[in-house]
């Protein structure tokens, strides 16, 4: 019977410390292997990379835009870029014209 209560409570003394050892071990398994740990770093980095690549690209085609709103300004229409968007419009450019740029 000593036996049994000694063990019981050797048990009960234990339980605590596994229990937080338990939680330590589950928490330390969520910061390498969770969505946000250090094994999703290397993902992230290359998700970084594509998204700047993505940015550049998009900078790009908007300077364009700017560029040609910019050239589109009522105050100082580039006659070149307005015939070619008058004769588009109107249907009087043929496919096979080819439009040399002077600059």
């Amino acid at each position: 019977m000593a036996h049994i209560a000694k063990l019981r409570s050797l048990l009960f003394s234990a339980f605590g410390p596994a229990v937080a050892l338990l939680l330590l071990l589950v928490f330390a398994g969520y910061v390498v292997l969770g969505s946000n740990g250090v094994l999703a770093w290397g993902d992230y980095s290359r998700q970084l990379r594509a998204a700047k690549a993505e940015l550049k690209t998009t900078k790009a085609a908007q300077a364009e835009l700017r560029n040609r709103v910019e050239a589109l300004d009522p105050r100082r229409v580039d006659p070149d870029l307005a015939d070619e968007l008058i004769r588009r419009q109107l249907g009087v450019i043929h496919h096979d014209e080819v439009i040399v740029p002077l600059n």
